[in-house]
């Protein structure tokens, strides 16, 4: 996103909401043989592919739901073959904006009747609003974002990569490869 096109609007009301340190247990699934820790710009939800970032989930159950989303891609089964690893992380993040309800976002122009509820093939038509304000949070110098899940009833913590120092990231346990067939079972 180019400095000319950012929102003035989006940029004070980012500014009144308070930012906060924040530090906990974090959630990812990666591909086996992939550090957990790796951050890169996507292009997804929060991340317009002007910056780093790591998704991550306050709840195994929502980082393994947001992966499943994803390699499943609109087909009714996840693929056979594929190998994904569920790890726990330590965050210690110091200006963290809380987005988490739904009518913050709202109050910042994104459409929570369409948040997550588009098919794979449309979830690009929701994103721009969410990646405008995570550039403008971006922007303000904040190391990330706490934001509701569109998979599973939880908070997911986006973090700003290049907003945090090595440190502020840890891997705590690899809790081993996820047994998608036993996942779809149970949360059918």
């Amino acid at each position: 996103m180019s400095v000319e096109r950012r929102d003035s609007a989006l940029i004070d009301a980012l500014e009144d909401v308070p930012t906060k340190p924040w530090a906990g247990t974090a959630w990812r699934v990666v591909r086996d043989g992939r550090d957990p820790l790796t951050c890169s710009a996507s292009g997804g939800r929060w991340d317009d592919e002007t910056f780093d970032v790591l998704y991550t989930s306050c709840a195994k159950e929502g980082a393994i739901a947001e992966r499943a989303y994803h390699l499943q891609k609109g087909q009714p089964i996840i693929p056979s073959r594929v190998a994904y690893r569920l790890y726990e992380l330590s965050l210690s993040l110091g200006a963290v904006i809380d987005l988490s309800a739904a009518d913050r976002l709202t109050a910042l122009g994104v459409d929570m009747d369409r948040y997550g509820q588009l098919s794979y093939e449309e979830r690009m038509g929701e994103y721009p609003r969410t990646q405008e304000v995570a550039e403008t949070a971006h922007f303000l110098d904040c190391s990330g974002l706490i934001v509701p899940s569109a998979r599973w009833a939880c908070a997911n913590i986006v973090v700003f990569c290049d907003r945090v120092s090595p440190e502020a990231m840890e891997t705590v346990a690899d809790h081993g490869l996820i047994d998608w067939t036993a996942w779809r079972v149970a949360n059918a």
